[in-house]
């Protein structure tokens, strides 16, 4: 009896990983295989002992590399104060205005460390934020829970990342003023919990607005439509005073005018007068923003197309997000072109990616872990966007470009929104390898892109989907 469980035992043993390599599983066999990858000689060892006591990244520092940074540049936009988004997604409204910033400085000659208010335009930012959200739950009563667009909509009600479209609508409707008029609070400078209470509103909201339409559903006289779209809309509105209320009540209420103090580049005051937001916009910074335009390095669509992509926006009633699918070597010599004219970019790019965080370096080489691993890692831009590796995470301000005695550029910076303490003071140097391998969109003034280039615009986009990965908000 002993011998015959004992047979049976190794037959359910056999079938079981026959069973497991047929059905794509690791067997004991293919275990034994992929085993002997690690052979756990002395070699391995040593490499074994230094990985599992240290951070990966420091092991792969390659030093051969280490000669390759430098500070130097033959052209740059003149930025002394870099501002910090502290914990929070807002580095593309930090971005926005810091290039805005740069222009008011040196045309009206204030002090360095001048600064627009970021709180004031966030809190227009996620109140239209809150009410695009409750608008396209209405737009889009009639499909099902289980659509994707719905989904996306409760999975998505709101965000504080975001880009340039988002700065320019919500700067042209509501103005801007300086920091000093509507300081940073706690809770626009560690945006988390308020955004998470924000958006659990919003689900409950765009649940009952949901029911409110269903309730109405065999409505068919237009009479009844038009009272069931009044309802909605006043409902709504409704809701938005409760989401008013609750970020007056964490970023403060912003001001319908202020007095401020202009002061010189040497601190002294110069005149005294009162504002409204739109009126400091006015004389500070007025800008016609239907002249920026986004160009974007994306490998995986065809070049010289515009796209635009479906609740990109900001405002409900402003644009959605469009750009021109560019390849790189036509991208680089108009960001160069503004630079020379001390213009500084709203640029976006994978941040992350071979950054040196100590010196703020970023370069391809920068780190060696083929070597490291005994592997490679091959995939070139268009293979990581494809597979989900690299994407558009973070907005700068591009500020600077070194060109070689041909004319090409050897290395670019970025003005960050990451405190002075950071990278070198607040900057962020690249390599124009890098800058090739993961620099997305640019957003630059009409008179820099060439005229054929502006012809493209006349295109009508192709609509993409808000889901599409490679349009997230940039944080």
């Amino acid at each position: 009896m002993k011998v015959r469980s004992l047979i049976l035992a190794a037959l359910l043993l056999s079938v079981g990983s026959l069973s497991a390599q047929n059905n794509g599983g690791i067997s004991q066999e293919m275990m034994q295989q992929i085993k002997k990858s690690y052979s756990g000689n002395a070699a391995d060892k040593a490499l074994r002992n230094a990985m599992v006591n240290s951070k990966i990244q420091t092991l792969a520092m390659n030093y051969e590399n280490a000669t390759a940074f430098n500070t130097q540049f033959s052209n740059r936009v003149n930025s002394v104060a870099c501002t910090d988004q502290k914990s929070s997604g807002r580095c593309w409204m930090f971005t926005g205005m810091n290039v805005l910033r740069n222009k008011a400085i040196r045309e009206h000659h204030l002090p360095s460390n001048f600064q627009f208010s970021q709180a004031y335009l966030f809190f227009y930012d996620q109140l239209e934020k809150s009410n695009l959200f409750l608008q396209a739950i209405i737009d889009t009563r009639a499909k099902s829970l289980d659509d994707q667009e719905v989904q996306w909509l409760f999975k998505n009600p709101l965000s504080d990342g975001g880009q340039f479209t988002g700065v320019a609508n919500l700067i042209d409707k509501y103005g801007l003023m300086p920091s000093d008029a509507m300081p940073e609070t706690y809770n626009t400078n560690n945006t988390s919990q308020i955004s998470s209470l924000v958006s659990l509103k919003l689900r409950e909201y765009g649940l009952e607005l949901r029911d409110m339409a269903s309730a109405n559903a065999n409505a068919k006289k237009k009479a009844n439509a038009a009272t069931l779209e009044k309802n909605l809309q006043t409902r709504k509105t409704e809701m938005l005073g409760t989401i008013y209320r609750m970020l007056a009540l964490t970023f403060g209420e912003p001001p319908a005018q202020f007095t401020w103090n202009q002061r010189d580049a040497k601190g002294n005051i110069v005149s005294t007068d009162t504002y409204t937001p739109m009126s400091f916009y006015e004389k500070f910074a007025k800008q016609d923003f239907s002249k920026y335009y986004m160009v974007m390095n994306d490998p995986t669509r065809p070049y010289y197309k515009v796209y635009e992509i479906q609740y990109d926006r900001h405002v409900y009633d402003g644009q959605n997000w469009k750009y021109i699918n560019l390849p790189m070597e036509e991208i680089a010599p108009m960001c160069i072109a503004s630079i020379k004219d001390s213009t500084m970019m709203y640029f976006s790019c994978d941040v992350a990616k071979c950054l040196d965080r100590e010196k703020g370096f970023s370069d391809p080489n920068n780190f060696d872990y083929g070597s490291l691993f005994g592997t490679t890692f091959p995939m070139d831009k268009k293979q990581r966007v494809s597979t989900f590796a690299s994407g558009s995470s973070h907005a700068m301000t591009l500020c600077a470009v070194d060109l070689d005695k041909d004319g090409k550029p050897v290395k670019w910076m970025v003005e960050n929104s990451w405190g002075s303490n950071w990278g070198h003071q607040g900057f962020l140097i690249m390599t124009n390898d890098w800058f090739n391998e993961y620099m997305f969109r640019v957003v630059l003034e009409e008179k820099y892109i060439p005229a054929a280039t502006l012809e493209l615009l006349k295109q009508k986009p192709t609509m993409l989907p808000a889901w599409d990965p490679m349009f997230l908000p940039e944080e």
